[in-house]
């Protein structure tokens, strides 16, 4: 009877250990955006994530074609990137095409430390199946406070009026963002803006807005670029996310200031690419549970002023962990920062990205 009973137990165990201790991939690589951001992921996640697992973390700065490149990977039948960090929009897209496997959040990630499910803690910022929120950033300004006279640029459409601050723009190489600016400085209201952007009358409003200082605009590809232009003087202003801001006016100490007028709030977060095998699968889940804890995401916002994504992260945001300074008034969420705010469409671009993006591109080649 011992013996039936051992042999059970040992058949049990073996059942089960594939489902409790599956294999995880010992090499894992990790798409971001690079510059000041990633540098904040290495120091919150990446580095206390190897040190505990032993796990080898390959960086790729890929983001801004993670959609074009998970598309071509998967024709290939070739997946080589473990997780990869997108805005919203992306992951909307890409969970659409099958391109990201689906996340049960209560599941595979952490509950709040008081045993909030992560659904809850997440919240609205849950906005696809395949999406694990980050960040809550913002798109804005930031100009050279050396280079506009006596009355700093403190409204959107300032950047559209070439006779009050003459001089270069920063603008970022995709319609996102751009059209909405022109079409609020066109007149149109703001909760009128993606009605008269559906449609081809409204898209072609948006682009003759942008042909006014089209002659006058630096196209930026890379996060990193505006703050180069701006510590360089070359551009009087440009967009770019607020915590690149951050990084230049703050650590860098550069005559930069932040226009917080008409900020688009955005989120970031991961996803994980479908068709893993099971060890890289497992490695990537086990990765996202750390990484996206309460602890993991406050701890990011010591390095960079973007907003954690957990209603349970936000009390624990503190100081910079280099410069010793509050973070909480250099977060896009700040009251002062979020007076006049633009809240950006998910679905909207979900669904129009790709047309509207060949129309802006074919714009841009005139």
């Amino acid at each position: 009877m011992k013996l039936t009973k051992l042999t059970a137990l040992a058949a049990t165990t073996a059942l089960c250990a594939p489902m409790a201790f599956a294999e995880m991939a010992d090499e894992m690589t990790i798409v971001s955006w690079g510059g000041a951001y990633s540098n904040s992921q290495l120091k919150a996640y990446h580095e206390p994530y190897a040190e505990k697992t032993g796990v080898k973390i390959i960086n790729d700065e890929s983001s801004a074609e993670a959609v074009a490149k998970l598309r071509a990977m998967n024709e290939a039948g070739n997946v080589t990137w473990d997780v990869v960090d997108v805005v919203a929009a992306d992951a909307m897209r890409l969970c659409d095409e099958g391109l990201a496997m689906e996340i049960d959040a209560d599941e595979q990630l952490a509950a709040a430390p008081d045993g909030t499910p992560a659904s809850e803690d997440f919240g609205e910022l849950l906005v696809s199946d395949c999406f694990i929120p980050q960040i809550v950033y913002s798109t804005t300004f930031g100009y050279r406070t050396d280079m506009v006279g006596d009355t700093p640029p403190d409204d959107i459409c300032d950047v559209f009026d070439l006779e009050a601050y003459p001089g270069k723009r920063a603008l970022e190489k995709r319609p996102i963002n751009n059209m909405e600016w022109a079409l609020l400085c066109d007149g149109v209201a703001k909760d009128e803006v993606y009605d008269v952007l559906e449609t081809e009358e409204g898209q072609e409003q948006a682009l003759a807005k942008l042909d006014t200082i089209k002659d006058s605009v630096i196209w930026w590809s890379a996060g990193a670029d505006t703050p180069q232009l701006l510590a360089d003087g070359e551009v009087v202003m440009g967009s770019t996310y607020n915590g690149r801001l951050f990084s230049v006016i703050e650590e860098q100490k550069q005559p930069v200031a932040m226009m917080w007028d008409a900020q688009v709030f955005d989120l970031d977060g991961w996803i994980i690419p479908a068709g893993l095998s099971d060890e890289r699968k497992a490695r990537a889940l086990d990765y996202i549970m750390f990484a996206t804890d309460t602890q993991r995401l406050a701890d990011q916002a010591k390095y960079i002023s973007y907003g954690p994504a957990r209603a349970s992260s936000a009390p624990l945001v503190g100081k910079h962990a280099e410069l010793g300074i509050d973070m909480a008034p250099h977060m896009p969420t700040d009251p002062a920062n979020a007076k006049n705010t633009f809240l950006y469409n998910y679905e909207f671009w979900a669904d129009y990205r790709d047309d509207i993006d060949a129309k802006f591109q074919a714009w841009l080649a005139k």
